[in-house]
């Protein structure tokens, strides 16, 4: 049994952004390596010191990230292992990867993500599309739902057009990631039954297999072509590695996205101040969009599992184990973080964890940070004011989410 104090587990505590710091902070005081036994979920240990968080995620040789890498309850871990006998789990991407194995297929896809790629072929995109759903924005006469009108979709198109996936399919790209990011959010739910993971997946997976055929006969300048005849030590890439590859592409590059900018829009309505600031030093971009990233935290976990016994705080990790990795609370973490409960725009220094720390640093974080910066650059220009229109909501999700709505009004500049 889990004392709801520290519960940090179940779906719903996360559309309670202010109880759930709370929830973080007593244990980064009282018990920061935690051992929990939440009902319907196999046992793990927290940790939610930033300085923990970070050595755990540089020992990837210590800390694998399989077989566990997301919290799921233990009805669905077990559903899982029988869908998947051959005991691969719902996807294999780099996220699920160590060692060389990781390396090579990191290197895949990595050059699209480099500065000089990024410069010259996406930040046009870019540029172009904040411009599109500011105009769109500023067509809705002052009132909108800032998430579901504008967010959602911005980062999607830009990732959609990265990965080469048409306009027209971006409406079931967003189903699909909602339902795998969110399971256990009633708008995501189907019944009361537990959420058939598989099934989601393997709905991702017959779309790109479709998608990667077509690109084998005909490749094109996207990331969907590089996938698709991509070949690792000297043979063809695996269909369900390829397949995972695609998924995570397709979830992962735009959802985190979506939830910083719009946790960060909703920290300058609650911040007005720092909108202010900004406004008069566009130059400050930059410091701002960490600061919205860091704020948000929008992966609230990654799990571990040791690999040999390992002490962390008097604490022994014994091999086997598992520690779940809470970004969220790392990043309000007052050892790390002058005034962490402060939204800065100019904070400095600013070491997030948000986009986690190590060998698994995330492959997109540029490109997330110029979507957001372009986006807000548009927002400061075309707006005096911001302010809330209704109550904010947030979705139930202990693995990856962010706001659910945001209710705004603004006014034109």
């Amino acid at each position: 049994m889990l004392d709801p104090e520290i519960d940090i587990v179940t779906p719903s505590v996360f559309t309670d952004m202010t109880s759930l710091h709370r929830k973080y902070k007593k244990l980064r005081t009282e018990n920061p390596v935690c051992w929990m036994e939440p009902d319907g979920y196999r046992p793990f240990w927290a940790l939610t010191k930033h300085k923990d968080v970070m050595d755990v995620a540089k020992q990837n040789n210590v800390f694998l990230n399989g077989p566990r890498t997301q919290l799921f309850p233990a009805v669905v871990e077990d559903y899982i292992k029988m869908a998947r006998p051959d005991g691969v789990g719902l996807i294999r991407s780099i996220v699920h990867m160590d060692g060389p194995e990781h390396k090579v297929y990191r290197n895949l896809v990595q050059p699209w993500f480099m500065p000089g790629n990024l410069k010259k072929v996406v930040e046009p995109k870019v540029a172009t599309l904040a411009a599109v759903y500011s105009k769109k924005m500023m067509e809705m006469e002052g009132e909108c739902d800032f998430v579901r009108d504008v967010a959602l979709w911005y980062p999607l198109r830009v990732i959609m057009s990265i990965l080469g996936v048409p306009d027209e399919d971006e409406p079931l790209m967003l189903k699909l990631t909602q339902e795998v990011f969110g399971p256990f959010d009633p708008d995501n739910q189907q019944g009361d039954a537990p959420p058939d993971m598989t099934f989601i997946i393997d709905q991702f997976f017959d779309y790109f297999r479709d998608l990667a055929k077509d690109r084998r006969r005909n490749p094109k300048n996207d990331l969907a072509s590089v996938i698709a005849n991509a070949s690792v030590n000297g043979a063809d890439i695996p269909d369900f590695e390829a397949m995972s590859y695609f998924t995570v592409i397709a979830t992962a590059g735009h959802d985190t996205t979506s939830s910083s900018s719009a946790g960060g829009l909703l920290a300058l309505i609650e911040h007005p101040e720092e909108f202010v600031k900004l406004r008069a030093a566009p130059e400050m971009m930059a410091t701002a969009v960490d600061e919205m990233i860091r704020w948000v935290s929008p992966v609230r976990h990654f799990m571990r599992t040791a690999a040999s016994d390992h002490e962390i705080r008097g604490q022994t990790i014994k091999a086997g184990q598992d520690v779940l990795l809470a970004y969220p609370s790392a990043n309000r973490d007052d050892d790390v973080f002058e005034q962490p409960d402060m939204f800065i725009t100019g904070r400095k220094p600013n070491p997030h964890l948000a986009f986690g720390f190590g060998a698994h640093y995330c492959l997109g974080h540029m490109l997330a940070k110029m979507e957001i910066a372009a986006l807000f650059q548009e927002l400061i220009k075309s707006t005096s004011h911001f302010e809330l229109n209704g109550t904010p909501s947030w979705t139930a999700s202990n693995f990856i989410g962010g706001l659910k709505t945001l209710p705004i009004r603004f006014a034109a500049s």
